[in-house]
């Protein structure tokens, strides 16, 4: 019997190349809006020093994000928000965390 698959989990399907911490990377949505997510400045920032955030400054961590019902997400508990993702993507063409 084959394990079941989780139909809400669609590991990095929409999201080329795959994630790493130092680059940018491309989001297509469900509309054809795509854009890229640039999180370079935010995981420098000393602000996320202790939070949940801080382990995605470590390459092996960064990469075990997923795509849950739109959300990236990652073990840690952080996550990216799709609606600003969408908003700032549809208006600007990239999202750049700071």
């Amino acid at each position: 019997m084959q394990p079941a698959e989780n139909p809400e989990i669609n590991r990095t399907a929409e999201i080329e190349p795959a994630i790493r911490n130092k680059d940018r990377w491309r989001v297509i949505f469900v509309d054809g809006t795509a854009g890229e997510v640039d999180m370079c400045r935010f995981l420098s920032n000393s602000n996320i020093d202790g939070t949940i955030f801080e382990s995605l400054r470590d390459p092996a961590g960064y990469s075990q994000a997923q795509v849950v019902r739109s959300a990236i997400l990652w073990p840690s508990g952080a996550d990216l928000a799709p609606d600003a993702m969408y908003d700032a993507i549809r208006e600007h063409g990239v999202w750049v965390l700071e």
